[in-house]
């Protein structure tokens, strides 16, 4: 059967199963990072430092991978909107999936000394520009193949890959540690789930070849209003959109990454919590996301992307003094609830999250526009929280002032939603405006 003769059904269904599948691995790779980054890293790449010292500069990697995300938007964006979106996925997850499996076979500080920390650190950059390039292309093949009425949905699909990711990484780390000993798995046991990830590019790349391109971006082409400098002209003309795009994300990736990567160092070396268990607790909070996501992206196209993305914040600021209180108690299954309606939280935004920003962008510049705001949140916002929150709590001994932290984060957040514009009919292209309103007029 031709590619026109597959109803245009089966292509959606392909488109869904494609963005998704591509995310997942994406974030795969990227959680397992900071899963690594808490657990192992600190000793393996920076021995000579003290305990603290360690953390700190494993997050630093960390947030070096969320640093080179704004420049993977920036550079698979222009391709996005250029030559297509589905070109431009294929090369990211092949950027990805390499820059892990090389993390995996990377020889600790004992071994190669300096170098260690360097190609680690050159490794992450790779991660980060990989997966900054992916997200906005996921999305827009998922939505820009859906029904218009129900874009929430649509674009909520790919956003599965986080909880989903997160599952398999975190689920792979605790087989890891359940098969080995401690000195096993601090030894080799950790690369397992890192040499694991070749095999589902693999699966990836088979998924993704299937995809025809977004049939809006076809009509773009076809109409020749393919942007010339597409994030040239996004930054002149759509800076509003940028700017808030990032900074609406603040109380959603910030508490995420305090809530899956710096608990696991807060809970162990803090409270003394196993490691085992929290690793269970992200588990069954990520699965609870394989629903909640979904749930919410549908709630939107009923009630509106802002209302359950500002319902989100609040909820999200509200829970800030609770979550570290449960977590204080150190009580395996008060952890467990605190992690668990954390995620729930997240979730409230991250469903709706991805058709609010990219509606704000028209075809022919989504792809930049989009990437572009939702990746600069990792500058400030998701790279920074953890080593915030561990310079925090090394200063005053208490958990308070990272709560203090989650609830300016959301502050933040819901002024940007407010100052968010509302249409995003002023970034359709001028030619098909000029279409529009010459049918208008002539009607």
């Amino acid at each position: 059967m031709t590619a026109a003769a597959v109803p245009a059904s089966a292509h959606r269904r392909r488109a869904v199963i494609a963005s998704t599948v591509g995310t997942t691995i994406e974030w795969y790779d990227f959680f397992l990072y900071g899963t690594a980054a808490a657990l192992v890293f600190p000793q393996l790449f920076f021995p000579g430092s003290s305990q603290f010292a360690g953390v700190l500069e494993s997050f630093a990697t960390l947030f070096v991978g969320f640093a080179a995300r704004p420049v993977g938007a920036a550079i698979f964006g222009h391709f996005g909107d250029r030559v297509g979106r589905k070109t431009t996925l294929v090369t990211t997850l092949l950027l990805m999936g390499c820059a892990t499996f090389l993390i995996g076979v990377l020889p600790g500080a004992s071994s190669i000394g300096w170098s260690a920390p360097v190609l680690l650190t050159l490794l992450r950059v790779a991660q980060g520009i990989g997966v900054g390039g992916e997200w906005g292309g996921s999305v827009l093949m998922s939505m820009e193949w859906g029904d218009q009425k129900r874009r929430g949905l649509m674009a909520s699909w790919p956003q599965l890959g986080v909880p989903i990711g997160l599952l398999l990484s975190t689920g792979m780390v605790k087989l890891m540690t359940g098969a080995t000993s401690e000195e096993a798995f601090n030894a080799w046991g950790w690369r397992i789930p890192f040499l694991v990830s070749f095999v589902l590019v693999l699966i990836g790349l088979y998924v993704r070849l299937r995809v025809q391109e977004s049939p809006e971006f076809s009509a773009v082409q076809h109409r020749d209003e393919v942007a010339k400098r597409p994030l040239v002209q996004v930054l002149r003309e759509h800076p509003r959109e940028i700017l808030t795009s990032a900074f609406v994300r603040l109380s959603e990736q910030a508490p995420f990454y305090l809530f899956i990567t710096f608990v696991l160092t807060y809970g162990t070396k803090q409270l003394g919590l196993d490691r085992g268990e929290l690793l269970t607790d992200t588990l069954i909070a990520a699965a609870v996301g394989l629903f909640s996501v979904p749930f919410f992206g549908h709630l939107s196209d009923r009630f509106g992307r802002r209302t359950i993305y500002g319902i989100g914040i609040v909820a999200t600021a509200l829970f800030a003094f609770p979550y570290y209180g449960i977590l204080d108690t150190k009580n395996s299954g008060m952890a467990l609830l605190a992690i668990v309606v954390s995620l729930i939280c997240h979730d409230l935004q991250y469903g709706p999250q991805a058709a609010l920003i990219a509606e704000s962008f028209g075809t022919n510049l989504r792809y930049s526009g989009a990437g572009i705001g939702y990746q600069l949140a990792s500058v400030i916002a998701g790279g920074p929280a953890p080593l915030i929150a561990a310079a925090i709590y090394a200063r005053t001994g208490s958990s308070a002032g990272i709560s203090w932290y989650i609830v300016g984060c959301c502050i933040l957040a819901f002024a940007a939603l407010l100052l968010m514009p509302r249409q995003a009919t002023a970034a359709r292209p001028a030619a098909a405006r000029a279409r529009s309103e010459s049918a208008q007029g002539v009607a």
